[in-house]
């Protein structure tokens, strides 16, 4: 096992971002503490990354900036901007149209810089403290996330979150995963076990429904080849309406029989096909986490957490080759 820390580069204001990286087993990973980014992650002998990152900082200021970070306090959308916690009404960055808060506005966990926390050849623990009110959100927040190589080439990621006053909770890493080291998922075999997932409005919102997958484009209960447009993707496929303990819910593999088995303790996997990025539908991103839209739904399983409520989830990926 091997464990290293570095300057991957500053930011504007001059602080500098450390890079982690672990080895053990077949799984190599470098981490970013902006953003918590799971920057590189290498498998075997394999001579390219599965995951989407960038070699320098910038592009993880602006075009990537949701690139391989833990998105919060409250990933994916929420209608209006807004949301009622207790008798007070809390109002968000609307920095998607029409008046809609996507990943928790500017102020969000990935693009905060993390503190390295603990480093061990295994492992690695970055926190980070968000002050009440920031973003909009309310409580004076502490979050912890612990990244682990595990046998058998397991990655797995555990956020805790608490806070001081009611809040929302709703975290996920947001990796763009590509097994073959192409240009294209095209090709790759996709398993969910979902047997339902959220319609949306044409602003990618939750309209309220909660639709069976079966007989739809969306039922991957089977294992399927995906490819560009068959299906579009920026969708939550419903995994459960509470939290579980640690199962498998999605397969993905390459053509280069690269399998990745991912499992979470969440409610929900959003998928969505990386159309609006720099390289449109290269690479897929996978994120475990609670149903968006949750507070203005009330039939999705609440993201409200009291003061007394810790928050907490784990998410794994497993890799093999074929």
């Amino acid at each position: 096992m091997q464990q290293s820390v570095e300057i991957f580069g500053h930011l504007p204001d001059g602080r500098a971002v450390e890079r982690v990286t672990l080895r053990a087993g077949a799984l190599s990973v470098k981490l970013l503490c902006w953003g918590a980014i799971l920057q590189d992650l290498r498998f075997g002998e394999l001579d390219y990354s599965l995951t989407q990152g960038s070699a320098s900082l910038g592009p993880y200021l602006d075009t990537m900036r949701y690139h391989g970070p833990i998105i919060g306090p409250v990933v994916n959308r929420i209608t209006g901007a807004k949301a009622q916690i207790g008798d007070k009404t809390h109002m968000f960055e609307a920095n998607q149209t029409p008046n809609i808060c996507l990943h928790s506005g500017a102020t969000g966990s990935y693009q905060q810089l993390w503190h390295l926390q603990d480093m061990q050849p295994d492992r690695a623990t970055l926190t980070l403290e968000m002050p009440d009110g920031q973003g909009g959100f309310p409580g004076n927040r502490q979050i912890t996330a612990t990244f682990a190589l595990l046998p058998e080439a397991r990655l797995r990621l555990t956020i805790s979150a608490k806070s001081d006053a009611p809040t929302l909770f709703n975290f996920a890493n947001h990796s763009y995963w590509n097994l073959d080291g192409t240009d294209s998922y095209a090709g790759h075999i996709l398993e969910i076990a979902a047997d339902n997932f959220l319609p949306t409005t044409a602003h990618m919102t939750p309209t309220g429904d909660i639709v069976p997958t079966n007989g739809t484009k969306y039922d991957f209960r089977t294992p399927r080849p995906v490819s560009a447009h068959a299906p579009e993707f920026d969708t939550n496929f419903c995994l459960s309406q509470t939290a579980q303990v640690l199962r498998p819910v999605l397969e993905l593999t390459g053509q280069s029989g690269v399998k990745m088995r991912m499992s979470t303790t969440e409610t929900g996997m959003q998928v969505y096909d990386a159309r609006d990025t720099e390289k449109p539908y290269s690479a897929l991103a996978f994120e475990a986490q609670s149903w968006p839209d949750a507070p203005n739904h009330s039939t999705f399983p609440s993201i409200l957490y009291r003061a007394d409520v810790a928050y907490h989830q784990i998410t794994e990926w497993q890799f093999s080759k074929n």
